[in-house]
């Protein structure tokens, strides 16, 4: 599978919502447990744990479910936002931490991309690969960042940036103890082509 699935902290207490919100959520788009599990790159009993509170889930877990039913990962945790603002201000905005990962939002629910703030940890909770479609842009704050795509691997500092296929496998990594600090912006795919979504061991990046 493409994410650590034993190796996460125990039941969900910072993100109460997420539980029921998942299961709500996946039973909205009309996907079995083993279907949206398959799709997220996930293991069904995984994904049970994950409806059940029994373990938590990380960011890119988030962002997989959340390519798959079609919404965005501030629906999943339970968020809601009154409007579709078009300013979104920084002071108002609450972190969340989500297996390792702390990510703020930047843009405003219900559009066809998600803006997001996102602190990448040290380590190899943060070192997973991701296949599905749609694009992903990224722009390094501080830290340093290796990028996988495919074949290479680059290596990102402050100010350098990143826009690629997300059909193309690709891996995340700080590289630094403090790690790494970014703008992230992915295509929300609201469609049946969310089907697609992938997960590929990391055994098997070449």
């Amino acid at each position: 599978m493409s994410h650590s699935e034993e190796g996460g902290p125990g039941p969900v207490e910072s993100l109460p919502a997420v539980a029921p919100q998942l299961r709500a959520l996946r039973r909205r788009a009309s996907l079995t447990l083993e279907a949206a599990a398959r799709a997220a790159g996930l293991s069904p009993a995984h994904l049970s744990r994950l409806e059940t509170g029994q373990r938590q889930p990380s960011l890119p877990m988030l962002l997989a479910l959340a390519r798959v039913y079609g919404t965005t990962v501030s629906e999943l945790l339970g968020e809601t936002v009154a409007d579709r603002a078009a300013v979104v201000r920084g002071a108002e905005t609450e972190p969340t931490r989500a297996g390792g990962w702390t990510y703020w939002q930047a843009g405003a629910p219900g559009r066809g991309m998600q803006a997001l703030r996102v602190h990448v940890p040290f380590g190899p909770q943060a070192d997973i690969v991701r296949v599905h479609p749609g694009e992903e842009w990224l722009y390094v704050l501080t830290g340093r960042l290796r990028l996988r795509l495919g074949d290479s691997t680059h290596l990102l500092g402050p100010g350098d940036s990143a826009h690629y296929d997300s059909l193309t496998p690709h891996r995340l990594a700080a590289t630094d103890q403090d790690g790494a600090d970014l703008l992230y912006v992915h295509t929300l795919l609201q469609s049946p082509r969310t089907a697609l979504c992938l997960g590929l061991p990391p055994g098997e990046m070449p």
